[in-house]
């Protein structure tokens, strides 16, 4: 059973940073991409960003040149640097893992969540 381990949440005022961690139960390479999502509170949940196993980067457009995602791989471990946090980007933060084994059969695995407060 694949598990993700989030951390690093918490109360920031506008403008200001935090870092999420997830650590992985198993070796991040395990997994077609990883990634981060959130859901604010009456919202569907979003994609943040998302790494794939070779490196290559997304992000929503909302996101980008705010937020970095980034891996330790001797570590198991996907990192979500958020700079520059509004309001708006108040949410519970996901990490997800994606694993891809042939067409018509994928998997999503999930975090807990981590909760991120943006507030004066």
């Amino acid at each position: 059973q694949v598990q993700l381990v989030e951390s690093g949440g918490g109360l920031v005022q506008p403008g200001g940073s935090l870092r999420l961690s997830c650590a992985a139960s198993e070796s991040i390479f395990s997994f077609s991409s990883m990634g981060w999502y959130r859901q604010a509170p009456g919202k569907e949940r979003e994609l943040v960003a998302t790494i794939t196993t070779a490196g290559s980067t997304n992000y929503a457009d909302s996101m980008k040149g705010r937020f970095t995602i980034s891996r330790d791989n001797a570590k198991n471990t996907v990192f979500l640097q958020m700079n520059s946090l509004k309001p708006e980007d108040t949410a519970e933060y996901y990490c997800n893992a994606h694993r891809w084994v042939r067409v018509g059969v994928e998997y999503d695995f999930w975090g807990q969540g981590t909760q991120v407060a943006v507030s004066s």
